[in-house]
Order: structure tokens, then C-alpha cells, then sequence
């Protein structure tokens, strides 16, 4: 670790970081406990107070439930807050929690219990406290998912809520390392929580992190990590105004279902496979998901599916994907949403019938990589 790695925050720094937010008028931040998050909190209740006007703040802590120490952080964090003259509010995610998953599920909600929270408070941001070590976890995990060039763009500085609520995420700190912020807070003597699961092996994060020192050793750093990810977002900026400008030159017609729900696009199918293969996929793609029904199509599903149509040249091709069903018949390439699936009656072979492997179960009895 560098000497720089290790230096506080300095008040002329937080001031750059937060000045994108100053005309907001209401923050949520999101704050466990951490040093991360504890450090937001500190940080961005002196820029606060060091401005006659600004956004009001509201600290928000999620409670899952799923560790004995996850109330005490939380009443540890209101009392910080109080102390500092921000507002607090405990949520809580109640309910039955998965037995797999858990860390994706908390994840979502999370996100959805700060999503209500900011609408309540009347705040269209969500403040979170991801580090440069954050986005290089991020873009290693996505690499190991086999994510294409828009997953490895990682974490972006402002993006919308996952949640699709039309709020925004704010990430202030995403160009900082963590050692800079537990620095920031022990120069002040401001105590703060760990979270043992950040360190359990049995999640891939986890496992992630452990690693890093050894990348870090051969040249691969966060900081590396980090310019990947924001070549990464340069080049779909670009790629995005390309296709685009792509659509209008190859689209047919674009065609309202009678519901107004369903959509029919048509491309020229020559003009269409003579694009840039990149370019093709990402209209194919949004095609795909206009007129399905089954949200996002996975990269590796689409790439096969426009490999067949590339190979098919001028001849009849017909497949379905994601609920949307892609026709080539002569010069036109239809895209529309897909018949409903035949019901197959219930027999000893199509019952889901459990596997002695760790695999997913399909939906034949077949298993699938987990």
C-alpha cells in the first residue's frame, strides 16, 4: 500500500466529491455501520454543515435480521448520527429469508427498503458508500460470470436504483480506496463495525477479496480494475449512439400490439447482418426484450441465437428466446412476442424429479450448472 492509499479525506476533497449533490433537496444515505459507510456519514455531515443551503440528510440503516450483532450496529449508527445532527431511520426486512441466495436477496432488499425510504422522505437519491475496492471485486466478479462489455463496466458514479423506482444512485466515493476512509476515520477516532461476513469464505466476494493482495502483487489493482471499468463505460456510451444510429438505418417498422403491451419489430435482414456484430446484438437484444416477456436475455443465449441467424444467410430461420420469437423470412427479420408454450401433460418424466448433485434442477429432471 502506498502513503497516498493511507491519507484521510481532506475537507477540499469531500467538498469536490459531494458537489454534484449540493442542489438536491434530500439525501438518503445508506449507512451499516461500516467503515465505509460510516466514514459517508461523517464526511457528508460536515460538507452539510459547512453550507448555508443544501440537501436535508437522512441516514438510513437496513436491518436483515440475520446476525445477533445487526441491531446493537444499528442503534450504534443512530446514536452516531444523532451525535452529528442527522436524522435516523432503522429498517428492517422482515419476513422469511431464502435459504440460498441470501446475500443477492438482501442485496434487493435493501435497495427496495431504501427506495421506500427515500420517497417517504421526499429524496430522489440513495447515497451509497462503494469504494474503488468495491468495483474491483465487482468487475472481477462479472469477469468470473462471464459478463459481456456492459456487465465489466462495473458500478457507475451516478446510475438509477436496480429497483426501477426512477431513483438514482449517487457513489461519491467509487474513485476511493477503503484504506483512505478507515484512515479518514481513525484519524478522528471515530469507531465503526465489522461485518464477519465481508471475510466469510462460503461467498464468492468474500473469497474475492482474499485474492486481491495476490493480484495486486502481479499488477492487477483496484486501481487497474478501477480504469477498466471506466474505459469499459466510455466505449458503451459510444457503442450505445451507435446502435442507435444503426436502428434507424435498418428498422422496418415498428409496430403497437393491439394491448399497446406487445411489439413487433422488423429489421431488413441484410442491412441488419451486415452491422458490426456488436452493434447487431444490442438491437437484437433490445428487440428481444421489447417484445418478450421474461426481462433481461442472457448474453451467452442471445450470441448463440445470432450466430444461427448469421449462418442461416437468406434461408427461413424461426426461434424463440425470452419470450419473443425471431423469424427471418426472405428480406425481413421480425422480432415479436413469442406463442404461449404448449402445456405437456404431467408424466413420471417430466415431474421434477430431485438430483443427487448440487446442480440446479431443470425442468425435465435434467440438471444445469449451478
Amino acid at each position: 500500500m502506498s502513503a497516498a492509499d493511507a491519507q484521510p479525506v481532506s475537507v477540499a476533497e469531500a467538498r469536490k466529491l459531494f458537489a454534484p449533490l449540493a442542489n438536491e433537496s434530500a439525501l438518503v444515505i445508506a449507512v451499516s455501520g461500516g467503515p465505509d459507510s460510516t466514514a459517508l456519514l461523517w464526511l457528508l455531515s460536515r460538507w452539510r454543515a459547512s453550507r448555508k443551503t443544501g440537501p436535508a440528510l437522512l441516514a438510513a440503516t437496513v436491518d436483515h435480521g440475520l446476525r445477533p450483532g445487526s441491531r446493537r450496529e444499528a442503534q450504534d449508527v443512530k446514536r452516531f448520527a444523532q451525535a452529528l445532527g442527522v436524522e435516523h431511520r432503522t429498517l428492517h426486512w422482515r419476513g422469511a429469508k431464502p435459504k440460498t441466495g441470501i446475500q443477492a436477496a438482501a442485496r434487493n432488499a435493501r435497495y427496495r427498503l431504501l427506495a421506500d425510504a427515500a420517497r417517504r422522505a421526499g429524496a430522489a437519491t440513495i447515497v451509497t458508500a462503494h469504494t474503488l475496492d468495491d468495483q474491483a471485486e465487482t468487475v472481477l466478479f462479472r469477469l468470473m460470470r462471464g459478463s459481456g462489455l456492459s456487465g465489466l463496466q462495473a458500478m457507475s458514479e451516478c446510475a438509477p436504483d436496480p429497483g426501477g423506482t426512477g431513483l438514482s444512485l449517487a457513489r461519491p466515493f467509487l474513485g476511493l480506496s477503503k484504506a483512505r476512509l478507515v484512515a479518514t476515520l481513525r484519524k478522528r477516532g471515530i469507531a465503526f463495525a465489522e461485518d464477519p461476513s465481508n471475510r466469510d469464505p462460503k461467498y464468492t466476494r468474500a473469497r474475492l477479496r482474499g485474492i486481491m493482495p495476490a493480484l495486486a502483487a502481479e499488477g492487477l489493482t483496484a486501481e487497474r480494475l478501477g480504469t477498466l471499468a471506466r474505459r469499459l463505460q466510455r466505449a458503451d456510451a459510444a457503442l450505445r449512439q451507435a446502435a442507435v444510429a444503426a436502428a434507424a438505418q435498418v428498422a422496418l417498422t415498428t409496430l403497437n400490439g393491439a394491448s399497446g403491451k406487445s411489439r413487433r419489430v422488423a429489421f431488413d435482414r441484410e442491412r441488419f447482418l451486415s452491422l458490426p456484430a456488436e452493434i447487431a446484438l444490442r438491437l437484437l437484444g433490445g428487440a428481444i426484450v421489447e417484445a418478450g416477456n421474461e426481462g433481461p436475455v442472457e448474453l451467452g443465449k442471445l450470441e448463440i441465437l445470432f450466430d444461427a441467424l448469421a449462418a442461416s444467410g437468406g434461408s427461413a430461420f424461426r426461434r424463440t428466446l425470452a419470450g419473443a420469437m425471431v423469424t427471418g423470412r426472405g428480406r425481413e427479420l421480425a422480432v415479436e412476442p413469442a406463442p404461449p408454450r404448449k402445456v405437456r401433460p404431467q408424466t413420471a418424466c417430466a415431474r421434477r424429479i430431485p438430483a443427487l448433485t448440487t446442480r440446479k434442477i431443470g425442468r425435465f429432471g435434467e440438471t444445469a450448472p449451478g
